[in-house]
């Protein structure tokens, strides 16, 4: 999460590509979901920006969605949507430069913190 401009869909982007895709990323802003399929999981890259209730989320097909991998830009336009999280990242400004903190927010998101190497 995080501001216009802040970095999620680069973010994003960058973590398709770590994942090993080698394809174009757009931006799901007008599609709302990008699927992207990988050798042992399937990933969804998902703007909720344009999404105003839980109700919408269903059109989505969300609940269809939770067998992969699901990152969300704008989870705080939905409320309680962050409960699901595993891991929580805010971008911010820092400058002319960004900031991230990230917080795991369960015991898989801290699990995954533990083993990242931030240096």
């Amino acid at each position: 999460q995080g501001d216009l401009g802040a970095g999620k869909s680069t973010l994003a982007r960058s973590m398709l590509r770590a994942f090993g895709h080698a394809g174009a990323v757009p931006s799901p802003t007008y599609t709302l979901v990008e699927p992207y399929d990988f050798h042992s999981f399937s990933a969804y890259h998902i703007d909720l920006y344009r999404i105003s209730s839980t109700d919408e989320l269903e059109f989505l097909g969300w609940d269809d969605l939770a067998e992969g991998l699901r990152i969300v830009e704008w989870p705080e336009r939905i409320p309680g949507i962050e409960a699901e999280a595993d891991l929580l990242i805010t971008l911010s400004y820092d400058g002319k430069g960004r900031q991230a903190v990230l917080r795991g927010t369960s015991g898989r998101g801290s699990a995954l913190l533990q083993g990242i190497n931030l240096n």
